[in-house]
């Protein structure tokens, strides 16, 4: 078998499927131009990395479970005015938070645009080579829950070590009259100061008595939480319910105008 005959299969061997897909027509431009052997090995090299970024990206996106379509460019920072969208920059772009497993808070009742910046602060963080991965509080529980009756929650819990940045939407829907609502403390506390945490919530600290089955266990839940933390307070009126407001008063306008 000639060496090009054999070429697909080495690259089939290899995985290697850019350099198996361009490799001809780079070399056909390589023996016009009359390029070194270096420039014509590094040309293929780069299209191979380039390709494999690229599909790390995605599958870290489709892991993630980030809610679709909810990227910073879309989120409207004039009607929250207590969130900075320098200092939410800074946190897309790492500024070292994820590195110390520092944490993400954010407050405020539901339809201010919570769960929308928590993720286009995660999709920020996936184009940076962190791993994400978007949970609501009360799904997370119930596997966690089912792990511990089935003695492995360590283990459960090791797994979401892979990700960098842990989202827990909507923590305010957990009761502690669920079953063993504390796996949720020791989750807090087996990535604390070794792995960031983002909380969504509509109720502030004082409220989540509610979650935990101890007041001894809040506390001590909030202190781990709080401590290397950023806090958002999005304590505006509901956008659903802005626009709501909106869609009705034209519905009358117009009602008005045809009756006049």
């Amino acid at each position: 078998m000639s060496s090009i005959a054999a070429l697909p299969l080495i690259l089939n061997e290899l995985r290697l499927p850019t350099i198996k897909r361009l490799w001809a027509g780079l070399a056909e431009q390589s023996n016009k131009e009359g390029w070194p052997a270096e420039r014509f090995l590094t040309a293929v090299m780069e299209h191979e990395l380039a390709e494999r970024e690229t599909r790390r990206l995605e599958r870290h996106r489709i892991e993630s479970q980030l809610l679709p379509g909810k990227l910073l460019s879309s989120f409207d920072f004039t009607t929250v005015p207590t969130v900075s969208k320098a200092h939410v920059t800074a946190l897309v772009e790492g500024d070292g938070w994820i590195d110390q497993g520092a944490n993400l808070l954010l407050f405020g009742p539901p339809g201010v645009g919570k769960s929308h910046l928590v993720c286009a602060i995660g999709y920020g963080l996936i184009d940076r080579g962190y791993r994400v991965h978007f949970t609501r509080t009360s799904d997370l529980v119930q596997r966690l829950q089912v792990a511990r009756r089935e003695m492995r929650l360590p283990a459960e819990i090791a797994k979401l070590d892979r990700f960098d940045l842990l989202i827990l939407d909507d923590l305010s829907y957990v009761r502690r009259d669920q079953a063993e609502t504390s796996v949720l403390f020791e989750l807090i506390a087996a990535r604390y100061e070794r792995k960031s945490l983002a909380l969504t919530a509509n109720q502030p600290f004082s409220g989540w008595d509610q979650v935990f089955p101890e007041p001894a266990m809040t506390l001590a839940a909030v202190d781990r939480l709080v401590h290397h933390s950023t806090i958002f307070e999005l304590n505006v009126e509901s956008y659903r319910r802005r626009h709501a407001s909106v869609g009705s008063a034209t519905a009358k306008q117009k009602t008005k105008e045809k009756t006049d």
